[in-house]
């Protein structure tokens, strides 16, 4: 018996740990609201929908503070709570409790941790208990040892014979594992591997086997289900979140599954989980010899992925099981039938395919392997194999129409390129260079070898690449109606049938309907239709007969952000969900498409009906026209939603809010800095280019650096600051590439100037929200990888006042009704405007929870002509400033995952996540927010290199100081006699 638990958070997101954990902990909030258990939440991840302070399904406080030992502590003080829970929070939260209960904190305290006890999780995180465990029921895992040491793990390996694999303790997502193949290699990752724990497990490589994985639930009373199988496509030597996964498992005799099944429940039993977990296999692909890889005895990215691939929310009922109810008297909320001792059934296919973006950090490589490096991941589902897989491809990334050896972003084969290499070694693009070789008829017993890829999951992929060759011998006259039909069976979108078919997507469409061939909408019910249900979780689909529900409620559409990458994260989740929630509260029906299994928008209780689809033009068309929406809502989610307004315009969809044609106009930039010119709103000097000569010209007219920008981008991709000819060159290549449709600009890049960023809400071109932050770092930095502080703390009220009349125009002549966000330089009392997004940006949660007024609360009510009480709102004429308070928001790296990498920060973004803290005053919270991310304050041997510009203003910095430095640092520090001790 509780009344009020203590959740702990993960913090902010970076690869590895990501939005899954907003879902777990807004699951958890949820079940213990409903008990009436009162919940404290810590979290500095501001961002995330968990965090949010006012609603009936929110916390009842809330802390934005460090999960740390010494923060946690203190919060335990205050608020007594009575329990704790660590499995919503990663492996941060868990790894956190563990040293409470090492310290003796939650003894002293009266703190009960609930669910999964201290001692079974570190008999799964410890890799030398959890080895003893298992053989004390004689369980198979590979031949390993525990070291805490190189030199002992190197006599492991001599032992064991190599190739050997080495994990870490008690981390997550692969960090500081690899694979050895000899001695060398070996003590390189050991060594690094030892910078972040004190153990490490040296065992028996099974790099080529297949990896299996199961989501299994216990309850006290030791009632057990296995909520879903999943295959990784990849074998192992691929981390699972790098690796494409099917649910259910499709390769397994029932020998084997019945096997590996009743394992996975011997195994959670003896270390005596209680709430969800998951475990991993490691299969022989041609005998029944399997070892067990590992068990994470807390809500995982699997667990998230199996939560949506089945309907079964784990979360939500991991949470109940943590407060002691039974499985059987846990109610099956999204089936509304059963009990949640009822395993699910599907009745479908589920593709899970991860989202790179290793392109944006530069110097790392695309080979992929046992330590995670992907940003996002997307879950497609379909009735086959072909059709999910290929949804799942194109919902990674616009730019991708299916399984075929194009590469994303327009991008070339090498004319070198070693394909039997590609094949060999995983990397990121693995997926096509198997398409190329299927086109250039390897055989599939090759490919096998090369890859260790399952010969079912070729045979598949074969047959899709055998339907693009017959359609390239087809045109529009010759196709028949059975043809096209397999086509959309097995998973091919009207684009890329108009590519083989040399039509245009819309006269494919047109072709198609015109056939009478159109997709079915499914039901999501957890029991594959064996009882009645009453689901609102759906999927679209060409192998069916009839629709599961009926449309006769007329909704509001709202698009998601699709798959986290940088740039779009957990940020336009938060906006996707409190926009719904706004609807929802005012009485609306909501439709949402989303395809991100990490997301609270996906859950199966946040809106009227949700499609886990594609967020493509065809697949809203087909939705919005089946469900006869009232409007679609694209503001909310990101990029990947804005770039669809003007096509859905164009094809009838009604666009709320600001008009499509205006945001096309503010985001070809050429247009939006000539109607700037029009406005006399100052910019630096500028010139769309649309040739080398012509930006060549235009750098010599005003003097590099200059700043190059493509169109129709997020999060700074292919924007680069020039500072030499030769760099022109390079870095225009690269912006046409993903701006081919309209010219790139050039502008004078200003050095030594502030950023300010306005957030706000336009009604019929009047500002009626705002609120100004200000950029720690010079501009140059892009804005997501920047720190903000809010109020601003250095910038003139004579500037401020020149950045709100600037704001005031803007929105006047693009008539904005709706969020944007407006980014300005600052030099002294100099205004210059950067750019103008006409869609909520990622500091939306940041200034609304700082300010205490919902931003998309307010924009929702304006895009769908709600009155609004704009008395309590921070028009421009009376702004909310903050008099007692100072909010830093800090963005989340992840470069110790990112090996070569370099971590010089640019006009490209390059941070996964982002925290905020609180503190009276500037430094306090700068350090909270510093420590949330991490960052662990250096007290002695600090090294220094700084750039030549930056070096006078270090000096105040450095001074009292005992430091090591670079060279020219300390020829310079020596020359103004600064330091006491170089």
């Amino acid at each position: 018996q509780v009344s009020k638990v203590l959740i702990l958070g993960s913090g902010g997101l970076s690869i590895g740990q990501a939005g899954e954990f907003d879902y777990s902990g807004s699951q958890a909030v949820k079940a213990m609201k409903e008990e009436n258990v009162k919940t404290v939440l810590m979290n500095p991840n501001i961002a995330s929908v968990q965090t949010n302070e006012v609603g009936l399904k929110q916390a009842d406080t809330v802390y934005f503070l460090p999960i740390t030992p010494q923060f946690v502590t203190e919060v335990i003080k205050a608020e007594r709570p009575d329990g704790l829970i660590l499995g919503m929070g990663g492996q941060t939260a868990l790894n956190c409790g563990v040293e409470l209960f090492r310290r003796g904190v939650l003894k002293e305290y009266g703190v009960k941790v609930l669910g999964t006890s201290v001692e079974s999780i570190m008999a799964t995180e410890d890799r030398q208990l959890f080895s003893d465990k298992l053989n004390e029921i004689n369980e198979k895992i590979a031949p390993s040892f525990a070291v805490e040491s190189i030199e002992d793990a190197l006599k492991a390996a001599d032992t064991i014979g190599y190739p050997v694999m080495i994990r870490s303790a008690y981390a997550l997502g692969g960090l500081g594992s690899g694979i050895c193949p000899n001695k060398e290699t070996l003590l390189d990752l050991s060594t690094k591997a030892f910078a972040m724990t004190n153990q490490i497990l040296v065992e028996r490589s099974v790099t080529g086997w297949k990896e299996i994985e199961f989501e299994v639930v216990r309850d006290a009373d030791d009632n057990c289900v296995t909520v879903c199988s999943m295959e990784n496509v990849d074998a192992m030597g691929v981390h699972t979140g790098d690796s494409v996964v099917v649910a259910p498992a499709q390769t397994l005799s029932n020998v084997e599954f019945q096997m590996l099944r009743r394992t996975s429940i011997n195994v959670v039993r003896h270390l005596g989980i209680v709430g969800e977990c998951n475990i991993q296999f490691a299969l022989h692909p041609t005998s029944m010899e399997y070892c067990i890889i590992e068990v994470n005895a807390r809500l995982s990215r699997s667990s998230a992925l199996a939560s949506k691939a089945t309907g079964y929310p784990l979360a939500f009922i991991a949470a109940k099981i943590a407060l002691g109810i039974p499985l059987p008297e846990i109610k099956n909320v999204v089936s509304g039938k059963t009990s949640a001792c009822f395993e699910p059934s599907l009745d479908y296919m589920v593709t899970k395919i991860p989202r790179w973006d290793l392109d944006r950090f530069h110097g790392t490589s695309s080979r992929i392997g046992s330590s995670m490096k992907s940003v996002g991941e997307v879950m497609a589902i379909g009735r086959t194999f072909e059709e999910s897989f290929q949804k799942a491809l194109r919902m990674c990334h616009p730019s991708i129409d299916g399984f075929t050896s194009r590469l994303p972003m327009n991008k070339e084969w090498p004319s070198n390129i070693d394909l039997r290499r590609e094949l060999a070694d995983p990397s990121s693009t693995r997926i096509y260079a198997i398409a190329k070789a299927l086109e250039d008829n390897m055989s599939l017993d090759e490919i096998m070898k090369l890859t260790s890829i399952d010969k079912w999951f070729l045979y598949k992929m074969r047959d899709i690449l055998n339907m693009e060759k017959t359609l390239k011998g087809l045109n529009s006259e010759s196709i028949t109606e059975e043809t096209l039909k397999k086509a959309k069976e097995i998973g091919f979108s009207d684009k890329q049938i108009s590519k083989c078919l040399r039509l245009t997507e819309a006269q494919t469409r047109e072709l198609r309907l015109k056939k009478n061939i159109h997709p079915w909408v499914k039901q999501i019910d957890t029991l594959a239709a064996e009882y009645p249900s009453v689901t609102n979780y759906l999927y679209v689909t060409y192998n069916g007969q009839e629709h599961d529900i009926n449309f006769d409620e007329h909704g509001m559409m709202v698009l998601g952000c699709g798959p986290y990458h940088i740039g779009s994260s957990v940020e336009f989740d938060w906006c996707a969900v409190s926009s719904i929630r706004t609807l929802r509260q005012l009485g609306k029906k909501t439709v949402v498409v989303n395809c991100n299994p990490e997301t609270v928008s996906t859950d199966f209780d946040e809106c009227d009906k949700l499609y886990f689809e594609e967020l493509s033009l065809e697949r809203i068309l087909d939705i919005y026209h089946q469900e006869a929406c009232g409007g679609c809502i694209i503001s909310v989610g990101g990029q990947i939603p804005n770039n669809l307004a003007v096509p859905l315009y164009k094809n009838g969809v009604k666009i709320m809010g600001t008009s499509p044609l205006q945001i096309d106009r503010a985001e070809d930039r050429s247009i939006f800095s000539a109607v700037l010119d029009e406005l006399k709103v100052a910019q630096a000097p500028w010139k769309a280019v649309n040739t080398l000569n012509e930006a060549l010209e235009f750098a010599k007219s005003v003097g590099y650096p200059c700043l190059l920008r493509p169109s129709y981008v997020l999060s700074g991709s292919a924007m680069n600051v020039v500072f030499s000819e030769d760099e022109m060159k390079k870095f225009l290549e690269e912006a046409t590439r993903v701006s081919q449709e309209h010219p790139v600009v050039l502008t004078k890049f200003i050095e030594g100037a502030r950023e300010v960023e306005m957030d706000a809400v336009g009604k019929d071109g009047r500002v009626i929200s705002h609120a100004i932050s200000e950029h720690v770092e010079d501009a140059g930095v892009h804005s997501g990888d920047a720190t903000l502080m809010l109020p601003t703390q250095t910038i003139s009220q004579g500037a401020i006042e020149k950045v709100k009349d600037a704001t005031r125009k803007i929105a006047k002549a693009f008539a904005i009704s709706g969020p944007f966000n407006v980014q300005f330089l600052v030099k002294g009392n100099d205004v210059l405007v950067i750019e103008c997004n006409l869609r909520a940006s990622r500091s939306f949660p940041f200034v609304s929870k700082t300010l205490g007024v919902d931003f998309i609360d307010v924009a929702t009510k304006v895009m769908i002509g709600e009155n609004i009480d704009e008395k309590p709102l921070p028009t421009l004429e009376h702004p909310i400033i903050p008099a007692d308070y100072v909010a830093i928001k800090a963005p989340m790296f992840s470069w110790p995952r990112l090996r070569d990498a370099d971590p010089i920060l640019r006009c490209e973004m390059a941070s996964t996540g982002e925290v905020a803290c609180f503190g009276e005053g500037i430094h306090t919270a700068f350090l909270k927010a510093m420590l949330s991310t991490g960052f662990k304050i250096p007290q002695k041997g600090i090294l220094i290199g700084i750039q030549q510009s930056f070096r006078p203003r270090f000096l105040g910095v450095a001074e009292n100081y005992t430091m090591k430095a670079s060279r020219y640092v300390i020829l310079f520090f020596k020359l103004f006699f600064c330091l006491h001790s170089i």
